[in-house]
């Protein structure tokens, strides 16, 4: 289940929602939340599907990959090295998430290159879009 807890703490911060108001609307109580938000390997299987139906989101099978949710949370703006499937390596930062438009979760990531970063100051760039599915690894770099 920790590939959820972050998955349900975006959506949370992105509908505006505590996790007293999110226990409220999804009908579980407020303890379930911090205990899904903080990665509890056991968890109600139809409690978590009560939270997800309330972003319109359902529990089902999936292929495991890099979980973007998790790259929001610790990689977002900070300097990373991305590499990708097809073995080429990128140094830079993540800008933002792009959203699927029909499914309204992440496919993607707003990028630059770390040499547009001077001091850590974004004086000139040019962004660029590396689609979620194509990165194989991503770190940060200090």
């Amino acid at each position: 289940m920790s590939n959820l807890s972050p998955f349900i703490k975006y959506y949370r911060k992105r509908y505006g929602f505590t996790q007293e108001e999110l226990a409220a609307k999804a009908g579980v109580g407020l303890r379930f939340i911090r205990e899904l938000e903080q990665g509890k390997e056991t968890v109600q299987l139809d409690k978590v599907q009560q939270v997800l139906s309330l972003f319109g989101f359902e529990l089902t099978p999936t292929r495991q990959t890099l979980n973007p949710y998790q790259i929001y949370s610790t990689y977002l703006n900070k300097s990373v090295k991305i590499t990708l499937k097809n073995k080429v390596s990128k140094y830079g930062m993540l800008l933002s998430e792009i959203l699927d438009p029909k499914e309204g979760t992440i496919s993607g990531w707003e990028f630059i290159s770390s040499n547009h970063i001077i001091n850590n100051n974004l004086k000139h760039y040019t962004a660029e879009i590396i689609q979620h599915d194509d990165i194989q690894e991503i770190e940060e770099q200090i």
